[in-house]
């Protein structure tokens, strides 16, 4: 993983790593509550199809009709790519994020970014978009 910018610690760099596993470990467990708990309360969301989504109370209510019965067929795992510290406590990560199909199979791909946040001694996430990935024949 690159990282560039505001020189950080390493422990901001452990919990911005350990935030982007716990986002695959509660969308693979489909955990509704342990998704919304990593977001800001004013935090923005764009979907993977373009839907904007303000307040955490909006992502939250989204979540709860999309996430259940979503990783019955597939899951995904989420790379951390680049971090950049904007400031000490404002950082941007890009994710590569991979479905993997129940047979094992690599399905499609996103590339979300995350825009986090430290309140005090915690990272959260202050808006994403979740974008994925056409590959081009």
């Amino acid at each position: 993983m690159r990282i560039e910018g505001a020189v950080p610690s390493q422990a901001d760099v452990d919990a911005i790593v350990a935030l982007v596993a716990k986002v695959q470990e509660v969308q693979g467990n489909e955990d509704v509550d342990g998704f919304i708990s990593l977001f800001r309360k004013d935090a923005v969301w764009v979907t993977g199809h373009g839907k904007r989504l303000y307040g955490r109370d909006t992502i939250e209510a989204f979540t709860r009709e999309v996430l259940p019965g979503a990783m019955k067929d597939s899951s995904a795992t989420y790379e951390p790519d680049h971090l950049l510290f904007v400031r000490p406590d404002i950082a941007v990560v890009n994710v590569n994020q991979t479905y993997v199909e129940r047979g094992g199979t690599t399905g499609s791909y996103g590339s979300p970014v995350y825009f986090l946040a430290r309140d005090g001694s915690d990272w959260e996430i202050a808006a994403a978009q979740n974008t994925v990935v056409v590959e081009a024949d």
